[in-house]
């Protein structure tokens, strides 16, 4: 437990910047964004996905192990020696289905054939086994290898979409928690300036400036302001949760957020450069390196692999073995020509009706995955098109609201000045104030959706931020 409450401690310590009052600490974004990348469950089961790879492809590979292999059998009865047999065979697989083997054989026993009849020390071979049709340019062992490097960089590809997505998605429970933490100090500000007026009200009234009843409507708005903070820290509250579903630590440790913690306020500035987005114009954008299409890339190669083992199991089996034989293999020249052992194997299914329907599922195959390949493309390319524009159209946006609210705090600084000189009412306080919170509500609104739109255009690139 100890160790676990120093990791908590850690954790929270590194979001201490600039130490507010009140202990307040800042959750940075890329600090956020940082612990999700390394110790989220999902983004954990991400770098597994690239484990798998790895070992799929060392299972593939185990296809061109050398064996050996020995085979002993004896048979001994009421004192007779039926047979004593021993084989033993060295192969080396090799590309292009040509096998290299070696192998000794020894029998004895007074029943055994006599084709199995070898010199008393054995029989030594060296040879050579290989495929002229079925298996000669392609055949399982190198389409199993093959398919399995094609898929471990497919499991790279789809570790950076795993990642990317559950940064994505990270992301939007930041925004939600800022926008929500703005707009309870929207609330708090505002209730703190209804006080304020309330008492000032308050104290006209009793010295007889004003009638009595505005302290009724003063104290109505005290009181909507209220409500309207309390509604706030209750969305604050669900929210700050929500982004809890993203905050673990090392071990597979769950972290509630804690009451006092609060968002980096301004994102404007660090939001490129944490996506790693930044400086990246619409012309820039490419397909090319997009990991989306590189993982449907991969797939249609593995694909085009196994139409060709498909293609090529349509040729008869024809696989030939050819063995040199000696008694003395200590002497290099004790190899020769006259002495070896050899023969073909030939099949052929007369109708391949197998081979065929399998051919032509492999090619059904290959042109589904082409198909989804051609279609991702245009999907992506179209929906970061618009995403850009998208972006174009929120910082216009943001430049309109910022100009509204300008100017419905200038209306309300002006409307408190009137009713300073006794020119107007506090009604129309209250009128333009409400119109300015709607304002400032409707500003942290057009915010969100523009960092929506930032991470929209991140996860449309399916960017695997290295700095985090």
């Amino acid at each position: 437990m100890n160790k676990y409450f120093i990791l908590i401690l850690l954790f929270f310590c590194s979001f201490l910047v600039n130490g507010q009052q009140n202990d307040t600490l800042v959750l940075k974004f890329n600090e956020y964004l940082g612990y999700v990348k390394r110790f989220h469950p999902i983004a954990k089961q991400a770098e597994l996905a690239l484990s798998t790879g790895q070992a799929n492809l060392l299972k593939a590979r185990g296809g061109f192990d050398p064996k050996l292999d020995v085979d002993y059998e004896r048979k001994d009865f009421k004192g007779t020696e039926y047979y004593d047999r021993l084989n033993a065979t060295f192969k080396i697989p090799t590309w292009y289905g040509i096998e290299l083997k070696g192998n000794f054989e020894q029998n004895e026993g007074e029943f055994i054939n006599p084709e199995e009849s070898v010199p008393e020390n054995g029989l030594y071979s060296a040879g050579i086994s290989l495929s002229l049709g079925r298996g000669s340019w392609i055949n399982e062992r190198m389409a199993t290898l093959k398919q399995a490097k094609f898929f471990r960089e497919q499991s790279k590809a789809d570790r950076d979409l795993l990642v990317n997505q559950i940064l994505f998605d990270a992301s939007l429970a930041y925004f939600k928690w800022l926008q929500a933490y703005r707009d309870s100090q929207v609330y708090s500000n505002f209730l703190e300036n209804a006080q304020i007026r309330f008492t000032g009200i308050k104290k006209s009234a009793l010295a007889g400036d004003i009638a009595a009843i505005d302290t009724v409507e003063a104290k109505i708005a005290v009181q909507n302001r209220a409500l309207e903070l309390e509604q706030a820290r209750v969305t604050l509250v669900n929210k700050s949760m929500e982004l809890s579903n993203f905050l673990w630590l090392g071990d597979n440790i769950p972290v509630n957020l804690q009451s006092n913690v609060i968002p980096e306020d301004n994102l404007d500035l660090e939001i490129d450069e944490t996506f790693e987005i930044l400086g990246k114009p619409l012309d820039s954008f490419s397909l090319e390196n997009h990991p989306k299409l590189k993982s449907l890339g991969f797939k249609v190669d593995g694909l085009i692999v196994d139409k060709r083992l498909k293609t090529n199991k349509l040729l008869p089996t024809i696989d030939v073995d050819y063995n040199l034989l000696t008694e003395t293999p200590e002497l290099a020249n004790s190899l020769q020509t006259d002495y070896y052992k050899g023969g073909v194997t030939f099949q052929l299914p007369l109708f391949l009706r197998k081979e065929r329907g399998d051919l032509r599922l492999a090619k059904i195959k290959l042109q589904d995955a082409r198909l989804e390949y051609d279609n991702a493309e245009v999907a992506i390319q179209n929906k970061v098109i618009a995403i850009y524009n998208e972006l174009d159209s929120f910082e216009d946006q943001n430049r309109l609201i910022l100009d509204i609210v300008t100017n419905y705090q200038s209306l309300l600084t002006a409307e408190e000045r009137k009713f300073s000189f006794g020119e107007s009412s506090l009604f129309l306080i209250n009128s333009r104030e409400s119109k300015l919170i709607d304002a400032v509500l409707k500003q942290n609104e057009v915010q969100n959706k523009y960092y929506t739109a930032k991470a929209k255009l991140f996860n449309s690139l399916a960017v695997n931020p290295v700095n985090l």
